[in-house]
């Protein structure tokens, strides 16, 4: 059964304990900000984050841990997993670089270490050592209110219905996460839009690795045919090479 945290955003109150936990727990390095990094707080050695919004609203972000993750359908390698604890974890010893797995991601969470002389991608794990343990995440043994609770996924979505039931006016009536792209095991309750956490985008219910394995399949395919092109082209110019060079050879001869 898949574990999961169930965050809800009226119980927050911005003290960022979850942050400090994951950096702790993680043995994450203080972070060193790039111009080009985005505007929401995560990078290779800030796995959560928290935005603050209108109205007093704090919202953390962090990876949301796909039920079926197209970070790990964009792998060619393997080196993004799917546990069966349903924790999409990172495996970086096999970690070609390539990025296509920051290019699937509909919430645009992994990223890439900068200052590492090979470098590779990072996200939260979702503590899954602590889990495997026996135990709960950082953040959400952290949390000072009761904003962010982990559990089994079958319990924060009962729990969720339930205060949706019993305050219909305080939350807008959707659990982000429920179902959107198939879907996750990091869920919401808000009384604000939370779209922003996938580019402004309201995602619908199809899993993403639908979309987007037959195109990861046909990139060996891609590969293959790239480099026998490759290698079509370098004899052809080096026999076209030889041939000038023969011509200018016979031509100095007659000259002679």
């Amino acid at each position: 059964m898949s574990k999961a945290i169930l965050t809800d955003v009226t119980k927050c109150i911005g003290c960022a304990q979850c942050v400090i936990a994951c950096k702790a727990v993680n043995n994450l390095q203080p972070d060193n900000p790039r111009r080009w990094q985005k505007d929401d707080g995560l990078s290779a050695d800030n796995w959560t984050s928290l935005l603050r919004k209108p109205d007093g609203h704090y919202v953390r972000k962090q990876c949301r841990h796909c039920l079926e993750p197209a970070c790990v359908s964009a792998c060619l390698v393997g080196a993004m997993r799917n546990t069966e604890e349903g924790i999409v974890i990172y495996n970086k010893s096999i970690c070609l670089g390539c990025r296509y797995c920051m290019i699937a991601c509909p919430y645009g969470i992994p990223r890439f270490d900068w200052d590492e002389p090979v470098p590779y991608v990072r996200k939260c794990i979702m503590c899954y050592p602590r889990v495997k343990a026996g135990k709960q995440p950082a953040c959400t043994e952290a949390c000072p209110t009761g904003a962010t609770i982990f559990g089994e996924r079958d319990n924060l979505l009962e729990t969720a219905h339930n205060r949706l039931k019993k305050y219909p006016n305080r939350y807008i009536r959707k659990i982000w996460g429920e179902k959107e792209i198939g879907g996750t095991n990091v869920l919401y309750l808000s009384d604000i839009d939370l779209s922003f956490l996938s580019y402004d985008k309201e995602l619908d219910e199809k899993s993403l690795p639908d979309e987007t394995k037959i195109a990861m399949n046909s990139v060996p395919f891609v590969f293959i045919g790239v480099g026998a092109l490759m290698t079509g082209l370098h004899l052809f110019t080096r026999r076209k090479n030889r041939i000038a060079q023969l011509k200018r050879e016979k031509e100095e001869n007659e000259d002679e």
